[in-house]
């Protein structure tokens, strides 16, 4: 691969609205990034379902009733912002972002939801201590479905 051939695909991407382009050629590979493709992007919010008094029944729709069933005493139920692949760890192998026991802040990294081949920290978003991980590492995970139980500090 030469400047010219670099250089014309410096065009497709400009022409094709492209970020990122990788090339391998044998041994040679070749990534080309436009300057700021690596801008953060915002978490997505968590949202909480607090539990409904006892005997009410919920006064939302599903999620909110699936999580407050699932809710007791004073502990929240911290749900998933979106549809995806729950994961309990950066990486295959690694420890575990929590788990029960654990004491989280407002920026502790709770899990990682894959959503359409993007990888999304999930953070606590408030204090508290784990009491429960509800769903397993790699499941399918549904918006608004309870991921963990956290008592508030």
């Amino acid at each position: 691969m030469d400047l010219e051939d670099l250089q014309k695909l410096i065009e497709l991407m400009n022409e094709n609205d492209l970020v990122e382009v990788e090339i391998e050629e044998g041994e040679k590979k070749v990534r080309l990034k436009k300057a700021g493709a690596d801008q953060p992007v915002m978490p997505p919010q968590a949202f909480w379902a607090q539990p409904s008094p006892a005997g009410q029944p919920g006064g939302g729709g599903p999620a909110e009733s699936v999580a407050a069933s699932s809710v007791e005493g004073d502990s929240v139920t911290f749900n998933s912002p979106m549809v995806g692949t729950f994961y309990t760890s950066p990486s295959p192998g690694a420890e575990p972002f929590v788990k029960v026991g654990d004491r989280v802040s407002q920026t502790t990294v709770l899990c990682i939801i894959e959503a359409m081949k993007v990888m999304n920290e999930i953070q606590a978003e408030m204090e508290g201590e784990i009491l429960e991980v509800l769903v397993g590492n790699g499941e399918a995970v549904e918006y608004g479905q309870p991921l963990f139980t956290i008592k508030p500090r």
